[in-house]
């Protein structure tokens, strides 16, 4: 028996025509980790491992994305095993760890798609961000936010950073996709680390 559940997720016309990108529509999602994935606080161990904490609904989200046709992409300045495993864990292969330069990173992640900027949306917090966010298609911020990012930003979630905020940004674009609601009529199974 098929899955009958209608959405009851809403956004605005104005913002979901935003979130459509142009031509094509959004082919890859960029994200950032601190203060988007997590809540931007790094917990160090006495021996100098990294901690920290990600958001099972932010992880179902972006393999909703892949199953949507929308590549994940992760930017993050900060190169850590924390970081890696979860990336990992959720099937993200395009990926640049470390990055002091933020927007050459992501151009080569882009580029190696073989996508337009148009095509790209973004997802950010604080200023090493703001040049992918000036350049995608569409800029997401959480609301904590650097002032400049939000300023810069077509939406501010509602949800906070490293508690839902990137699935409310993968939702928006999956409802922008159309994609949303087939999505939600079908299996609905856990995808966060299934695969």
């Amino acid at each position: 028996m098929p899955n009958s559940l209608a959405p009851a997720l809403e956004f605005a016309p104005g913002l979901l025509l935003a979130a459509r990108g142009a031509g094509a529509g959004i082919g890859a999602a960029i994200f950032d980790v601190d203060g988007v994935l997590t809540d931007g606080r790094v917990y160090i161990g006495a021996a100098g491992e990294v901690f920290k904490a990600f958001s099972t609904l932010d992880g179902q989200g972006m393999k909703l994305l892949v199953d949507a046709g929308i590549v994940p992409i992760v930017v993050t300045g900060r190169d850590s095993a924390a970081v890696r495993r979860r990336m990992a864990d959720l099937g993200v292969f395009h990926a640049a760890y470390g990055a002091v330069d933020k927007m050459a990173a992501a151009a080569t992640l882009v580029d190696g798609l073989g996508l337009d900027w148009d095509r790209v949306a973004a997802m950010g917090d604080d200023w090493p961000d703001l040049p992918i966010l000036r350049r995608a298609a569409f800029a997401c911020a959480p609301p904590h936010a650097h002032v400049e990012v939000r300023a810069v930003a077509h939406h501010v979630t509602e949800a906070a950073a490293g508690h839902g905020a990137a699935r409310e940004f993968c939702d928006l674009l999956l409802v922008a996709s159309g994609r949303y609601a087939e999505l939600l009529r079908g299996p609905l199974f856990a995808l966060d680390g299934a695969r």
